[in-house]
């Protein structure tokens, strides 16, 4: 096998590998663009991860596992936007309060239904559809790589589309720019600030809710823990992609690649296997320090 031939899988599986960051980190900006840094990505990823199988399996419906899924999502990212916006609690405890939630309430609830807190494995789940077009595919080198994914990965291509025309071409995406850089402004203009805070935490529940869908229906179980830190990743890429929803694509598919090739070195490389699956975090710290570092530069 030559290097093309090698590169090319490789390329592929980062594609698929990033959604979960890419989604993750779409709905993070929204709130951040809000002006809060929301940290309660990585329970919220768990929690969409958990139920979307969960409800797929009991109705034999995608559509209504990966819906009831993201609805779940955005309720209990509505707990956390009420606590921090309605009852004035820290944003970071409340965060850090819905990881710790997530974690124990999907335990609990997988022991209760199922009697188990390992593994969930659900025979006969639906399969998440291939897009396939052949004339598409047949593209040399292009095709390989772009196309031939699950559905979940071109919808969030469509969520990065959509995400910038919301932001930087509606009423709403100047609000919600608004409330983060000057909510007296918005405040003064009649409007409430934070309305649109808690409209950022939801479409991050929704695009949470996705990510999780995308790790277990991909799987056909449940894993404990499969967010795995791609919550705390995802803040990492929202400021590494700039801000921006493009920007957040390319940051995301830097980790997503890094992801896949620790994936592919652990069959060939004399390494041991908890530095391989290191790696993306490795450059997770990597990519902090060489950015605060720029800013640091830029900033003299």
């Amino acid at each position: 096998m030559n290097n093309g031939e090698f590169s090319i899988p490789i390329i592929h599986n980062s594609i698929s590998i990033m959604t979960p960051f890419l989604l993750a980190g779409i709905g993070g900006l929204m709130t951040e663009l809000a002006g809060m840094l929301n940290i309660a990505l990585e329970g919220l990823i768990l929690i969409g991860a958990f139920f979307s199988v969960v409800f797929a399996a009991s109705t034999g419906s995608l559509f209504l596992g990966i819906l009831l899924g993201i609805l779940m999502t955005m309720f209990f990212a509505y707990i956390f936007g009420a606590i921090t916006l309605y009852l004035k609690a820290n944003v970071f405890i409340t965060g850090l309060a819905t990881n710790l939630l997530a974690g124990g309430f999907t335990t609990v609830l997988a022991f209760y239904l199922f009697g188990t807190k390992g593994v969930l494995l659900f025979e006969g789940l639906p399969a998440l559809p291939i897009l396939r077009i052949p004339a598409l595919h047949g593209i040399p080198v292009i095709g390989d790589i772009l196309f031939g994914h699950n559905i979940l990965v071109y919808l969030g291509w469509l969520i990065v589309v959509l995400a910038w025309v919301l932001i930087y071409k509606t009423p709403f995406g100047y609000r919600l720019r608004g409330t983060g850089s000057n909510p007296d402004a918005l405040a003064a203009a009649g409007l409430k600030p934070r309305n649109y805070q808690m409209a950022g935490i939801l479409i991050s529940g929704f695009t949470c809710g996705l990510a999780g869908a995308v790790l277990t229906l991909n799987l056909g179980a449940y894993v404990p823990n499969i967010s795995s830190g791609r919550g705390w990743i995802a803040l990492v890429v929202i400021y590494l992609g700039g801000k921006t929803p493009f920007g957040i694509l390319g940051a995301a598919f830097v980790f997503g690649l890094a992801e896949s090739l620790s994936n592919y070195a652990q069959g060939f490389l004399n390494i041991p296997a908890d530095f391989i699956l290191a790696f993306p975090y490795i450059i997770t710290v990597t990519a902090m320090v060489i950015m605060s570092i720029v800013k640091y530069k830029a900033a003299k």
